[in-house]
């Protein structure tokens, strides 16, 4: 199951966020900063050096970049080693006005994976929507003008 959200900007606009790895602090709820990002970010097996929790409770590892599609969906693995890691797909779709980006994830090691996908969906959708309405105000603050 995926958690959507519709907004007015653009798929190139919520792209363009995606693209920016330094801005996934910003979006991401529970990343707390960015300590690198590769270069050729987001090509496939690119990362994101990034650290979540609270200080002084905080986990540094990364993200990587699984597969790109670019403009329409990006693919990532993301690690909070000794916690696991999950799988993300974000992808755009274009409407009329705006767009709907669809964020589905699932966790890849124990003992999360062992919970069935629907139980996880429900219990990662509140912090994916909020993730997204984050994701979606930095695209759309991007087309205002200021």
């Amino acid at each position: 199951m995926a958690t959507e959200l519709e907004t007015e900007a653009t798929t190139e606009q919520v792209w363009n966020v995606l693209a920016d790895g330094w801005s996934y602090a910003t979006w991401v709820v529970g990343a707390s900063r960015i300590r690198a990002v590769d270069e050729k970010w987001p090509a496939q097996g690119s990362r994101i050096h990034h650290s979540v929790g609270v200080w002084p409770l905080v986990l540094s590892d990364h993200t990587r970049s699984v597969s790109v599609h670019e403009g329409r969906e990006l693919r990532l693995e993301a690690r909070a080693l000794p916690f696991g890691s999950a799988s993300i797909t974000l992808r755009l779709h274009p409407l009329t006005t705006g767009c709907r980006i669809e964020m589905i994830e699932h966790a890849l090691t124990p003992p999360a994976n062992l919970v069935p996908d629907s139980v996880q969906h429900v219990l990662v959708h509140p912090r994916n929507r909020e993730s997204l309405r984050r994701l979606a105000f930095l695209a759309e603050r991007s087309a205002s003008p200021e």
